[in-house]
């Protein structure tokens, strides 16, 4: 397929490049925000990352050498254009990025997903900063090789796609490298733990968060608040994702303790 951005279904490539959602690691019920048990049955070896409070962008990296840049929800800027949408600042952050990264060496789509924090960015931005700093950091990349055919599905075929685990995430070592060449940070690696080491129960779980990761770890000035939002775990083999936040424990238990 010659890929011509200009000839493509825009809402299809946007769905197909889109995050997937991120369950907790706890049930969460969406009606009140209680978490309650049991737990995302994670296995093997858990990768334990920082979960960082700002906004998603993309940088999809196209066949033809060129690039697109888009929020967690929808597409703002294409290389060339003379306007871009400035929603969260998400274009003003990563356009430069974008500008000095090779797009052109895959026969493939290439997604990197990108937070954007600090600044006013999110709820916890002061916890990052104590003025008006933004940073870029890098938490997830995927490879899209079966572009050709996914741009010719309905839009309804390539949101269960996406949402039953069709993209194709780089591993560990692959996101480290892709993260050097292009000189971007990932976000922090804390541990790997093997999965039976977890904790189960939701105060345990509170308590091991306030242990294993006391305060941020991506502070921008000696302003910052230094509060984290909690943590991303992962298997090793990409098939589980699941995320743990301080504020769901702390809601949770204060109600529940009453």
């Amino acid at each position: 397929m010659t890929f011509a951005l200009r000839a493509v279904n825009l809402a299809a490539l946007n769905s197909m490049t889109k995050y997937p959602s991120i369950p907790t690691y706890h049930r969460l019920d969406p009606s009140n925000g209680n978490l309650s048990e049991p737990t995302v049955p994670l296995h093997g070896q858990v990768i334990v990352t920082e979960k960082i409070d700002g906004t998603n962008g993309r940088i999809i990296s196209l066949p033809d050498g060129s690039y697109l840049i888009g929020s967690r929800e929808e597409l703002l800027y294409a290389q060339g254009d003379l306007l871009a949408n400035p929603a969260h600042g998400i274009v003003a952050a990563l356009k430069p990025i974008a500008d000095r990264m090779e797009h052109a060496t895959h026969d493939s789509i290439r997604v990197h997903y990108l937070e954007v924090y600090g600044g006013s960015i999110g709820k916890m931005a002061r916890q990052y900063t104590g003025g008006n700093r933004v940073a870029v950091t890098m938490f997830d990349c995927a490879a899209i090789d079966d572009y050709a055919d996914l741009l010719s599905w309905p839009i309804e075929r390539v949101s269960t796609w996406r949402d039953t685990a069709g993209q194709h995430f780089l591993d560990e070592d692959e996101l480290t490298d892709e993260a050097r060449q292009h000189g971007l940070d990932l976000v922090p690696r804390l541990f790997t733990i093997d999965a039976t080491a977890l904790p189960t129960t939701i105060a345990d779980a509170r308590a091991w968060l306030s242990t294993t990761l006391p305060r941020t770890l991506v502070a921008l000035d000696n302003g910052a608040g230094l509060q984290p939002e909690g943590v991303v775990l992962r298997t090793a083999d990409r098939r589980l994702i699941a995320k743990a936040r301080n504020q769901d424990y702390v809601r949770t238990l204060r109600r529940t303790t009453r």
